[in-house]
């Protein structure tokens, strides 16, 4: 019972902050992009409103995950409220783990309520759109493929907040937002590193970005927001493959962050 009361704490804390108005900002985001691409070309609104949502779900999940992420740790330490709560039958492992649930469950309450924000308001399109611009479109208003950007998304994002929570464990907060930013942004691009050698004669150049590949996180998978934007399919493979990668990450991530935690003197 210990990590679900954890998790809880965690997760009403994160609502009252900052989540409200996390969604009021989306909202308005969507309502305006809607009444902006009105007058758009036949069938490139619907496509700016889909890109636009899940771009601003990305976004927003992103700063909540970091910003709340490198505090998880850190404000325990700091206000040292981690004494008290070391005190009772917790292990410091539990305390780690509680707290990144806590934040993941914000996290999907967050995409989910987007989620549902935006098929709304897909929904909306369909019902004012007369049939033959219907024919138009390259996939439907509510695709149902958008799930699955929405889930690759989330696990994006469930990645992001384990960065985060790792390096809260033993750098302030300031430096923590500034590696899991630059680990974000380099994650994008992880892909180029494999095939470094094709650009730098030398081979331990080479061989040493080859290593940066496999031990940064690869969050290129992730992003299919193009592909479900213009109607193209998304290999199921691809989409387990990615969802496993991430699983196997945030595992080796939290087990990281454990052991630090573990470690750290904490007088």
């Amino acid at each position: 019972m210990i990590l679900p009361a954890i998790a809880l704490s965690v997760f009403r804390e994160s609502v009252r902050d900052k989540v409200f108005y996390n969604l009021l900002l989306f909202a308005v985001i969507l309502v305006g992009a809607s009444l902006l691409v009105g007058q758009t070309t036949a069938g490139q609104d619907l496509k700016i409103i889909k890109d636009l949502g899940l771009a601003a779900t990305s976004l927003f999940g992103l700063f909540i995950a970091v910003f709340i992420g490198i505090g998880l740790v850190w404000k325990e330490v700091e206000r040292r409220s981690v004494y008290s709560l070391l005190s009772k039958p917790v292990r410091r492992s539990d305390l780690v783990l509680g707290k990144y649930l806590g934040l993941v469950f914000t996290l999907l309450v967050n995409v989910a309520v987007m989620a549902l924000a935006l098929y709304g308001l897909l929904g909306y399109v369909h019902l004012t759109t007369g049939e033959a611009e219907r024919l138009a479109w390259e996939a439907p208003a509510a695709d149902p493929a958008l799930l699955i950007a929405f889930a690759l998304i989330f696990a994006q994002l469930m990645l992001v907040t384990a960065l985060a929570l790792f390096f809260s464990t033993f750098s302030s907060p300031m430096l923590s937002a500034a590696f899991t930013f630059g680990l974000y942004i380099v994650g994008h691009f992880n892909a180029d590193l494999k095939n470094f050698e094709a650009i730098v004669p030398s081979r331990p150049v080479a061989w040493l970005a080859r290593g940066l590949y496999y031990l940064l996180p690869n969050l290129a998978p992730f992003e299919i927001k193009a592909q479900v934007v213009h109607g193209q399919a998304v290999a199921a493979g691809h989409v387990g493959l990615t969802l496993a990668y991430a699983a196997v990450y945030i595992a080796a991530l939290l087990l990281a962050a454990s052991v630090i935690f573990s470690r750290r003197d904490l007088k």
